[in-house]
């Protein structure tokens, strides 16, 4: 029985999707966009363009090419040797969790929260009572607002009253910044804690705790301590579907917190690409892990979209990609024959995009086991068709959502 390897490229989108019109993203491409911009940088400075061998071979180019009708010419490019398509999202919003929840096969078809008002955004009844449960004297920011430029403007006088820095965004989210050492890093889980609470009758997805160290503005740094209350999935998963058939969902990075830790037999943190990918590339070589019939290795890769995407860095993005296509080498070496890898993504995050948001995109489809043919697996009317073939793989109920495509895995 195969292992599942998942590996979520967070925020690689591949073009504005068919919906993009309704959230205001026409025109968005993340990885189209990158290679434009590293493309012209090539030829200012004479540099190497965008060099994604792997991620070419899985499919990568080719998904985006035929999910907008663009051409990229790359040194690297070369013909697929996995399967490879797109996937447009039915979720109602663009978020993390609707994201994953519907790879997993439960489209979020309801509408979440908000909170819209870019100043003032939190209801003063809440504000209030969260004030009154945790004992701060209040709150800082109650705005709109990225997350390092408000720690850069509240920083240093929430280390001085230790009132924490709340803000939000487009997204259906109530984030905390706080001091690890001045304010406490258990001391603002608590305080998370009972947000989530309060925050369940405004139908908000998460709530995330933002630590940071630091003095001072130049020094303020966030940590990778970082932790998300989100709201339980609305229905079964396959996650969980696999584990109620005794088999294991290794969580590495922050998908546990995204199924509110339902669904997960393990959980593994890693800060950063190399420690995410390297406590993959462990559990997928670990002798107890190999001789498991019924696993699911799950990773998300946070930093394209927290590093990069948000922040609008699109050579940062790019290196990160290119940092990212040289370890796949060693996750497709650690493979055996019967595992079976999938990349794929949440959303989009548009690093040339306008704004720091999210971008309502196509996100690739790639999957790979040794010794497969090539299968153009074109588009995907939902993201749960991924979830959809997992269940096929595992044996496992079908879902609602999704058509699966694990027939289409022919070996040569």
């Amino acid at each position: 029985m195969s292992r599942v390897i998942i590996l979520v490229a967070d925020g690689l989108g591949i073009g504005s999707s068919a919906d993009a019109e309704a959230f205001g993203d026409v025109g968005a491409n993340t990885f189209f966009h990158i290679y434009q911009f590293m493309k012209q940088l090539s030829i200012k400075d004479q540099a190497q363009e965008l060099h994604l061998p792997n991620l070419a071979k899985l499919g990568l180019l080719a998904a985006c090419e035929q999910a907008n009708n663009v051409e990229i010419d790359l040194p690297c490019k070369t013909s697929p040797i996995a399967a490879y398509g797109y996937m447009q999202e039915i979720s109602t919003g663009k978020d993390t969790p609707s994201g994953h929840w519907e790879m997993a096969g439960v489209p979020v078809l309801f509408d979440w929260g908000y909170f819209k008002d870019k100043t003032n955004s939190f209801p003063a009844e809440f504000i209030a009572e969260l004030i009154a449960r945790t004992g701060v004297t209040g709150i800082l920011g109650n705005c709109h607002a990225p997350g390092t430029d408000i720690l850069i403007k509240h920083g240093e006088q929430h280390i001085q009253n230790q009132q924490p820095i709340c803000y939000t965004s487009v997204d259906s989210v109530f984030q905390v910044a706080a001091h690890e050492e001045h304010f406490g890093l258990q001391r603002l889980y608590d305080f998370c804690e009972v947000a989530r609470e309060l925050l369940d009758k405004y139908n908000i997805g998460r709530v995330i705790a933002r630590p940071f160290l630091g003095e001072t503005p130049t020094e303020f740094k966030r940590t990778g301590n970082r932790r998300d209350f989100s709201v339980l999935p609305p229905s079964e998963t396959m996650l969980d579907k696999l584990v109620a058939q005794g088999g294991t969902v290794t969580s590495i990075g922050k998908i546990a917190d995204i199924y509110a830790h339902q669904g997960i037999t393990q959980s593994i943190k890693a800060t950063g690409l190399e420690q995410l990918i390297d406590s993959t590339i462990e559990q997928i070589q670990k002798p107890e892990s190999i001789s498991k019939s019924k696993q699911i290795i799950f990773t998300n890769l946070v930093n394209f979209d927290q590093d990069f995407g948000h922040r609008r860095d699109i050579k940062g993005y790019a290196q990160a990609l290119e940092y990212f296509d040289t370890r796949l080498t060693d996750v497709l070496e650690a493979l055996n024959d019967d595992d079976i890898l999938f990349i794929t993504a949440d959303h989009g995050c548009d690093p040339s995009w306008k704004g720091t948001d999210h971008t309502r995109e196509y996100v690739p489809i790639l999957m790979y086991q040794h010794k497969m043919q090539a299968v153009n697996l074109g588009k995907r009317d939902t993201f749960a068709d991924m979830g959809q073939t997992i269940c096929e793989i595992f044996q496992l109920d079908k879902m609602q959502y999704g058509q699966s495509f694990a027939h289409q895995l022919k070996s040569s």
